[in-house]
């Protein structure tokens, strides 16, 4: 198990945000907009398509990292820890001197793969959220807070419920700043530029 968590760790790790945001022009995305180092942030910084891929390379990034864990090891718990050792990668990348984005993307990948049938209805979620009030971060923790009862309902193992669980404690912790901002009616919607 130790191996499909140091790959999901490594895989989790890569700064795609980081990286096409540069290929598409802009300075470094930790000093444009949020500082961010995730799609919402380069969606303002560099466009809809840069900020499309981002979000799709960190959903694969989430799934493989999972989907390596099922072939690598015969544990049960691997894939769990496999893709919550991804999460962690994406939100504190050694590269980037362990700052990186929030982790939704990536968990969405995680999730989808692990617990599907809870993943989709909170993905459902994010998007009304996100269409409806034009937050992003909104979206992003309701969808966090939802997917653990969900996974829970849906019969989840319990490896993929205590991932779930520690999931959400750690987006929601990087998400504190933006529901001050929330609270303060001082964040940034959806199409606002950086």
């Amino acid at each position: 198990m130790a191996l499909s968590v140091i790959l999901g760790y490594c895989i989790g790790s890569v700064p795609f945000a980081w990286l096409l945001s540069r290929r598409w022009g802009a300075d470094d995305l930790r000093r444009i907009g949020s500082g961010n180092i995730g799609a919402a942030n380069v969606l303002r910084a560099s466009g809809v398509r840069a900020g499309v891929l981002v979000a799709v390379l960190d959903i694969a990034k989430g799934a493989l990292s999972v989907a390596l864990a099922m072939r690598l090891s015969s544990d049960v718990n691997a894939p769990a820890a496999a893709g919550l050792a991804a999460i962690i990668g994406h939100v504190y990348p050694a590269w980037l001197r362990f700052k990186g984005g929030k982790g939704v993307a990536t968990a969405c990948g995680v999730f989808s793969v692990l617990t599907p049938y809870a993943a989709l209805p909170a993905f459902c979620m994010f998007l009304l959220t996100a269409w409806t009030t034009r937050y992003v971060s909104l979206g992003s923790v309701v969808a966090t807070i939802a997917l653990p009862p969900i996974a829970y309902v849906a019969g989840s193992p319990t490896a993929s419920l205590v991932a779930a669980c520690a999931a959400a404690v750690l987006i929601l912790f990087r998400h504190r700043g933006n529901l001050m901002r929330l609270r303060s009616g001082t964040e940034r919607r959806l199409g606002a530029r950086a």
